[in-house]
Formats: C-alpha cells, structure tokens, sequence
C-alpha cells in the first residue's frame, strides 16, 4: 500500500452541537501537526439543533438528511459522498482520542485492509449493564470469526473507500454498522489489527438504546453466521442438546427410568441430525455463496 497523506475522515450526526465544534477543531490541529491533508465530510442526520451549521461554519463538507436515518445510513452516506480513499469513521461527541489519526494512518499503512481503535479506560466500562450484553455479543463475534477482538464495535477505524464500497449495501443502517463491517472484513479474507485507545467521557445525550441495539446486533451477528459459516450455528446447538442428553443421562442412571433412557436417546439423534444438515448448509453455501459482502438484515436494518 503506498504512503498518503491524505484522507477523509467520515463523521456521523445527530444533536451534536456539544461535542462537533471541538470535534473538527482537534482535527485541524491534528492536521496540522502532522502534516496531513484530511477532508471532514459530517453527515447531519436530521438534527434539530445546530449542529450542521457549526460544522459547515468550521470548514467541514455537510450531508444534511432530512430526518434521522441511523447510524450506519449516515457512515454509507458519508464514505460515498467522501473524495479520498483512506477513510477514517469517528464520531462526533469528543470521546474518541483524534490525536491517534496519526497512528491509525502509520499502522493502517503496513498493509492492513482496516486498523480499529480498541477503547479503553474507565469511560468505557462505564455501566456494569453493558458487561453482560458486550460479553454475550464478543463471544459470538470471536466465536463466528475464529479470532480475538478486542472491540468488536469501536467506531473509530480506517480502511479504503474502494473495499468498504464492496459491502456497504449489505451493512445494516443502525449501530450494528460497526459489528458488521468487523464480520465482513474478517470472515472475507482481509486483515484487520487494533490498537488500544483511551476512550473518553462524551459530549451531549448518547443515542444508543443500549437493550434494543443490542438485539439488533445480536440478530445481525446470527444471520452473518447463516451466510458465512453456518455449520457454526448447528454446532451451537448440538452443544445445547448434548447438554440434556447428559441431564437426561444421569436422570436416568440415577432413577433407573426408562423415561430419562429414552429422552437422552432422542437427544442424542438430533446431535447427529443437526450436525448432519450443519455439514449439508457447508456444502451448499460452497455453490451459492457470492462472497465479498454480508446478507441484508432480514429486519430491514
């Protein structure tokens, strides 16, 4: 990959007028202390506030939606509308460290096909009802792509216009843009690395709601499953029901009930049945499968 000096960097919003005004200045300076040429394209997502004319008033390029679209809409809208191949994605509430441009840009430079900033910090672990949810959604994550993520949905990342342009019309349009474009990456081939970051106290009302997204994520990560590697889903089950068959088991061993005998046997063959058509959806996704891009959510997303 040759070294630029240039990219866009691709800024989502909605009732930001806390946070955009210090958001563009700290990447001016960051600019300017780097040498770099960056266009800022943010996309006003329907705000009712004023926050597209502080934008516009700071230099920055405006893609105004009438109403609010989502997030993801927004990231698509802003990628195509930007001029410069290297893309960097921030939001703009001031919680991402913008003086790591520089280092997203040298990592991202060694040939990868996208650098994410792994989110750290205090700030980040602000609510112990993230905890369970965040865990459930990596573990399916780490668990569909075979790998380690440290942060399967940070929105500070940088990658080439040309290859996001490959999956954006299969990216959901909500949150999940995030997640999925972390699948997409990944279960096509391309490499991807993080580094760690400080994530910082944001600016202005968060518009995540955090069950519902969480949902729509989850959703978004099973059909990537069925698309991609569906013979993973199957062994999800299979692991379900060898976990009654061995209840049923020692129900059995332990009463002496042919009842139990007969509901662990019945378990046992839909082991071997699941598995069975997890081997037959391998096989046909082999002669069906377009590859490059994810399956459109089936919930519209």
């Amino acid at each position: 990959m040759m070294a630029s000096r240039q990219c866009s960097i691709v800024i989502p919003a909605l009732d930001e007028e806390k946070g955009i005004g210090e958001t563009l200045k700290s990447i001016r300076a960051t600019e300017e202390a780097n040498s770099l040429e960056i266009e800022i394209v943010v996309i006003d997502d329907g705000s009712i506030d004023q926050t597209g004319e502080i934008a516009r008033g700071l230099g920055a390029t405006v893609v105004r939606h009438p109403s609010p679209a989502g997030y993801g809409h927004s990231l698509k809208d802003g990628i195509r509308a930007a001029r410069f191949d290297t893309i960097i994605i921030t939001d703009a509430d001031g919680t991402y460290p913008l003086d790591q441009i520089p280092a997203l840009l040298t990592r991202y430079q060694q040939g990868f096909d996208m650098v994410v900033g792994a989110r750290t910090g205090s700030e980040y672990r602000e609510s112990v009802l993230k905890l369970p949810l965040r865990f459930i959604l990596k573990w399916l994550v780490e668990f569909t792509t075979g790998r380690k993520i440290p942060d399967i949905n940070s929105g500070f990342r940088i990658f080439s216009r040309a290859t996001a342009l490959n999956h954006l019309d299969r990216l959901c349009n909500t949150f999940s843009f995030t997640t999925g474009m972390t699948l997409a990456y990944m279960l096509t081939g391309r490499f991807v690395d993080y580094i760690p970051i400080a994530y910082h106290k944001r600016k202005g009302k968060s518009k995540v709601r955090l069950f519902r997204d969480s949902l729509r994520t989850m959703q978004y990560i099973v059909d990537a499953i069925l698309f991609y590697n569906p013979i993973k889903l199957f062994i999800v089950y299979a692991m379900s029901l060898a976990l009654l068959f061995l209840c049923f088991l020692g129900l059995y061993l332990y009463t002496d009930h042919f009842f139990f005998a007969g509901l662990a046997l019945a378990c046992f063959g839909l082991i071997f049945f699941i598995l069975a058509l997890g081997l037959i959806s391998g096989m046909l996704r082999q002669f069906f499968l377009p590859g490059g891009s994810l399956p459109r959510n089936s919930a519209g997303q």
